[in-house]
């Protein structure tokens, strides 16, 4: 299996550092499909040495591939491009945005849009019982292919509109209010699939979902979201970096 050696151009006079240069280029050569699924990747010592570069920060470039889940190590093997599964972390960011970082194509369906009160969500955001929230049910799909049933509950933005979360991302419309979620308590979990669940992500037989579901709050402690979603198991792993300190 030959080694793929991607074309990098190094701008040393850049304020941006030198891994996060590399990081880009690689992770856009997986993007465009210049590296497919199951590609060696160039090993660290001989990047280093043609991109006159440290070994430390070609290694923390890679790194941050890894950490993306765009790249894998394996101990015999090497450095090969991951598959096409959605790696996620677990982190506070949009699977839209994650989407898009990882070179898919997403798309979103809202199925339900409107004005309700719910116990669950609003205990989960610390507010009271009946606190109006906006409640949204949307189906997100990458490269055509349904990936996700999304429901969110937000509280005290009326002013979101079907279009723009069709557009973009939930948190994409909550950048553009000033709201910028910074901590987040996220519950992951597994079980079968109801038959809604099934029809709309296209799962057959007793096939399993992943499960996430996730309180976040802004930088003073405001409720920002309260959501719930699952995921086709089979096309969806959600990676977890463990500090052992």
């Amino acid at each position: 299996m030959s080694t793929h050696r991607v074309h990098v151009v190094m701008d040393r006079s850049s304020p941006v550092p030198l891994y996060h240069q590399l990081a880009e280029q690689l992770s856009g050569s997986i993007a465009d499909g210049t590296l497919q699924p199951g590609d060696p990747f160039e090993n660290e010592v001989a990047l280093a040495e043609r991109l006159q570069l440290s070994r430390p920060t070609v290694r923390r470039a890679i790194q941050e591939l890894v950490d993306d889940g765009l790249v894998v190590r394996r101990r015999g093997v090497g450095t090969t491009v991951a598959n096409r599964k959605v790696h996620r972390n677990v982190r506070i960011s949009s699977l839209y945005d994650d989407l898009e970082r990882a070179g898919r194509k997403p798309c979103t369906q809202v199925l339900e849009f409107e004005m309700v009160t719910d116990e669950r969500a609003a205990a989960g955001l610390d507010l009271p019982p009946d606190t109006p929230l906006v409640y949204v049910s949307r189906l997100r799909l990458a490269d055509d292919q349904p990936l996700a049933l999304m429901q969110n509950w937000i509280p005290g933005h009326d002013d979101l509109t079907v279009e723009e979360l069709e557009a973009n991302g939930l948190y994409a419309a909550l950048r553009d209010r000033g709201v910028q979620p910074v901590v987040a308590q996220q519950s992951i979990g597994a079980r079968m699939a109801t038959a809604a669940e099934r029809r709309r992500l296209g799962l057959r037989g007793s096939q399993p979902v992943l499960t996430l579901t996730r309180m976040a709050f802004d930088a003073g402690g405001k409720a920002v979201e309260f959501g719930d979603h699952c995921y086709p198991a089979a096309n969806y792993t959600i990676d977890l970096m463990v500090d052992v300190r």
